[in-house]
This record gives structure tokens, C-alpha cells and sequence, in this order.
């Protein structure tokens, strides 16, 4: 194992830190940069101007400034302010900064080192209950257990998410990780359902990803969650919701699990923006969903959820219908739907328009 570098005293870190923190990076973007031109253009200004003073509009952009040791006031005029040659500035504040972000660099490669023998160790005493065929996880191990199996993977990820809305901020860090995969060599597919098209959050991860080399499809139906790394180990959700995950290391079950997501997969259409026919197949598919729910009398609840949208969107898509057939009710509606079917001899999509 290589020789850690030596982490800078407190001293030298107030000493690189001084200057540079985001707080005077903000300061100088929005008026020092602004200010530093004013000055250069005029060659000098007085340290009594107006614009500079404790209450001027440029107070704290020369300040940080000065901080920064951008302008100065010159012993023969000591009564003005002058600027600094921005290059030699730079080297005093960039290059700290720089040796400190390969120093930290070593220092992850370390750690991840050391990590990576504890985890060898572990899985070579681990008990019976977490590395077998089986194994229960619970809040809050679950993501530190998955976070391990992406560190892990070597060769494919397969993932279907259910959820037609994530927390953005929980996407964009999954982008993160999932890009770094990628960049890794690993192969990475996902799969959701077709509401995922009309999210923001989840379009800018599916362009990110897709960006780095994964393929994102969706479907109209309704699935469980499930994450499949490297064709060894599944991860399904437990009897307690998402307070709760199976890990499943069983070889059969494992291969069962991929060959029912090859299976999703095909049918699966491709996540693209601008692709208008597949557009056009995606609102047909969830036509025929909505119609399929409405036949088999679903409430409105399970069947929104299996379209993977909101009570109140899947009601919009029946009002649509009820336009579609002509039909003021929900009644009139069903049988408008099982009399075109009856004439049409099924579903299946083929339900055609009112007036086709």
C-alpha cells in the first residue's frame, strides 16, 4: 500500500483557504470583475469614491478584491486604488488549490484501497444471514447496499423503477453514480413507465445517462422495482414496502428475475425526445391501458398506479375517453367501450376511435 501524503496543519490550510472561498468567488463574479474593469480603464480611482465606500455599490466587491490581493494602494499614491496583474494572483490562489484537490485524489484512492480489503474480509466471514441465497435489508443499510453492489459491478446493471416522479435532487445524484458507472465499462439499461416520459427531473437523468452510454426504455405497465447487478444478485423490494429490500444471490432465481426483464425489455420503447412515431405508440399503449383498467373495474387509485401516474391525471385520461365515445358518465362510458369491443373482437389497442 503506497504512503499516505501528509494532510496539511491548520495553519497551512487557513493559509491556502484564505481568499478563495465560494463566498469570495460569488463576490467577484457578480461585481468584482465588473469593478477590477473599471478601475483598469481609468488606471486608478480614489479610495474616496462614492461606488467604493462602506455603503457603496461596489463596498463588497472591493473587499473581496482586496482579499484577494487584485488591487492594491501604491505607496505613491496611498490615497488610491490600483490593480494587480491577474496572473500572478492566479498561480497564489489556483495552484493551492490544485495540489490540494490531487492530494485528496490519493487520499480517496487510499481509502477506497483500504475499503476494498475490509470488504473482502467481510464477505469471507460475513454471517449466514448476509451472504446467503436470501438476505433481508432494512432503512437505513439499503442504499449503503446498493451504493456497495455499484462499486462492485464489473460488467452490466439492469434496473427497473416503477416511479413516475423522483425527488430531483435524489436524480441527479443517481445520474452522478450511474454515469461514473458507465465511464467504468459497465453496460447499464433502466426501464420505466411510460408517465416518466412527462417528468422534467427524470428527462435530464435519462439525457445524462444516456449521454454516458445507457439505454432507457418505458413501459405502459405497471412493475415492481428491481435492480440486477451483474447477473449474481437482485435486489427486489420487501414485504414492508421501501422500508424494506431482498437481497437474492440464488442462481435460478437471479437468471428467472433477468429473463422476466429481457422479456419487459423488448417491449420496451425507447426514451427519446424527439422520436414523434414512438411518441404516438406510447399514447396508444396508455389509451389501452386506461381502457383495459376501466373494463376490469379497477378503482381509480389502483389504476392510476399502474399507469404510473396521479389520481388526478388518470381521471383526466378517463374525461378524455368520455369525449373519445361520446359518453357523460362512467356508465354510458363502459358500455360504449365493451360495445365497440364486441364489434372490434378485443382490446389489445385495437379498440378503434368513436367515428374510425
Amino acid at each position: 500500500m503506497s504512503k499516505r501524503q501528509p494532510t496539511p496543519s491548520g495553519e497551512e490550510r487557513n493559509v491556502i483557504d484564505e481568499g478563495r472561498t465560494p463566498k469570495t468567488r460569488a463576490l467577484l463574479e457578480a461585481k468584482g470583475i465588473e469593478l477590477f474593469e473599471l478601475i483598469s480603464s481609468r488606471g486608478r480611482i480614489p479610495v474616496s469614491d462614492p461606488r467604493v465606500a462602506i455603503d457603496g455599490e461596489y463596498a463588497d466587491a472591493l473587499a473581496a478584491l482586496e482579499q484577494l490581493g487584485l488591487v492594491r494602494k501604491p505607496d505613491e499614491a496611498p490615497d488610491t486604488w490600483v490593480t494587480v496583474n491577474p496572473t500572478t494572483v492566479q498561480a497564489q490562489v489556483v495552484t493551492p488549490m490544485t495540489q490540494e484537490g490531487i492530494r485528496l485524489l490519493q487520499e480517496s484512492a487510499e481509502w477506497a484501497n483500504d475499503f476494498t480489503a475490509l470488504h473482502g474480509a467481510w464477505r469471507r466471514s460475513a454471517p449466514d444471514d448476509q451472504r446467503g441465497a436470501v438476505t433481508n435489508i432494512h432503512r437505513p443499510q439499503i442504499q449503503p447496499f446498493i451504493d456497495s453492489l455499484v462499486a462492485e459491478c464489473e460488467f452490466e446493471a439492469l434496473t427497473a423503477q416503477p416511479q413516475a416522479t423522483r425527488d430531483p435532487s435524489v436524480l441527479a445524484e443517481t445520474a452522478r453514480k450511474d454515469a461514473a458507472l458507465l465511464r467504468r465499462g459497465v453496460t447499464m439499461r433502466t426501464l420505466y413507465q411510460h408517465a416518466a416520459r412527462r417528468n422534467a427531473a427524470t428527462r435530464d437523468y435519462v439525457a445524462a445517462v444516456s449521454q454516458a452510454g445507457g439505454e432507457v426504455r418505458t413501459l405502459d405497465e405497471f412493475f415492481n422495482k428491481i435492480l440486477i447487478f451483474d447477473r449474481r444478485i437482485a435486489i427486489i423490494p420487501g414485504p414492508d414496502g421501501i422500508d424494506t429490500a431482498i437481497a437474492v444471490r440464488e442462481p435460478a432465481v437471479v437468471a428467472y428475475l433477468v429473463d422476466v426483464y429481457e422479456r419487459s425489455w423488448e417491449r420496451a420503447r425507447p426514451f427519446s425526445a424527439g422520436d414523434t412515431s414512438t411518441m404516438k405508440e406510447v399514447a396508444g399503449e396508455q389509451r389501452s391501458m386506461t381502457l383495459r383498467m376501466l373494463i376490469e373495474g379497477h378503482s381509480d387509485p389502483a389504476a392510476s398506479k399502474r399507469l404510473g401516474v396521479s389520481p388526478r391525471t388518470y381521471a383526466g385520461y378517463v374525461s378524455d375517453l368520455k369525449d373519445e365515445f361520446g359518453a357523460d358518465t362512467r356508465f354510458q362510458l363502459g358500455y360504449e367501450i365493451g360495445r365497440s369491443d364486441a364489434e372490434n373482437d378485443g382490446l389489445g389497442g385495437t379498440t378503434p376511435l368513436p367515428n374510425s
